[in-house]
């Protein structure tokens, strides 16, 4: 039987990147370039899609697996699944257009375990907050008692912030450099209720804000806070300091979680806050710390 014409994997990729590009967040954008400059350009950019077999795809995995990871460890089977679906997306809509065979029929997913939750304890969060560095305290104490994204507090503006209703309105992210009005998940764009310790910690930062700035949550020079130079000039020497073991800046969105379900607040009303689409995830995920 003989294959149809089809153009290079290189060629149609430039094309598949630019029509799901309407509906990718600007870092999902760049993060599926950079896996396609990497890895698949190299392996495929220059091959016909019709000569390309589930054999190829299968060695290809086999490849990516053995290349390094983070430090000296290989490649993470999450980053190597990322990848392939990445693939998978492109071949499939290929076959869709060009009658080509499915040629990723039967092949599964590695097994990968996402890293467990690491929530302070309510001893720790007030060490934290009552150590940390004074610019930094309402900042801390509005990602404990919250539960927001670090692109969601780190893009937060004084518009989105209403002491009358007592919300804080999630609306934009701030990631890697940039703004974008847009958001993880549908659920992700929420009205975030403004407990009392929060609301003292945004009025206190009220006081101090720069003339003119829009943002919440800025660095002495007005800009918004860098998510890498928080974490490494301010969390983790903190956190050495106060000899608590190292954990990333995002535990204190798992944290909000545990300290709620502590408290006895409805699961519902947590999944809500959190921008969850129900109550799963608080189950799965944070039950065992309550």
């Amino acid at each position: 039987m003989k294959r149809p014409v089809t153009p290079l994997f290189g060629e149609f990729s430039i094309l598949w990147r630019t029509e799901m590009a309407p509906q990718w967040r600007r870092q999902h954008r760049d993060g599926v370039d950079v896996i396609f400059k990497k890895h698949l350009l190299p392996a495929f950019g220059m091959r016909n899609l019709s000569d390309i077999t589930k054999a190829d795809v299968m060695s290809f995995r086999a490849a990516v697996a053995q290349l390094p990871g983070r430090g000296a460890k290989k490649m993470s089977a999450a980053s190597i699944n990322k990848t392939m679906c990445i693939l998978r997306q492109v071949m499939n809509e290929a076959a869709d257009r060009f009658a080509l065979a499915d040629i990723f029929k039967s092949i599964k997913r590695l097994k990968s375990r996402k890293p467990d939750a690491r929530p302070f304890s309510f001893e720790q969060v007030e060490k934290i907050c009552s150590t940390i560095r004074a610019d930094f305290k309402n900042y801390a104490i509005t990602r404990f008692y919250t539960g927001m994204r670090t692109g969601e507090i780190n893009g937060l503006k004084w518009k989105y912030v209403d002491f009358e209703r007592e919300l804080i309105l999630v609306r934009e992210v701030f990631s890697a450099g940039e703004a974008e009005e847009d958001a993880k998940t549908e659920t992700s764009l929420r009205d975030i209720s403004m407990l009392p310790v929060v609301r003292v910690a945004l009025e206190d930062q009220l006081r101090s804000r720069i003339p003119g700035n829009d943002y919440v949550f800025t660095s002495k020079q007005g800009h918004p806070i860098d998510a890498h130079n928080f974490a490494n000039r301010i969390w983790y020497p903190l956190l050495r300091k106060l000899e608590i073991e190292k954990r990333r800046p995002y535990e204190t969105r798992h944290t909000t979680a545990t300290l709620m379900l502590a408290a006895g607040e409805s699961p519902e009303w947590i999944a809500k806050l959190m921008g969850h689409a129900n109550t799963q995830m608080l189950f799965t995920v944070y039950s065992r710390f309550v």
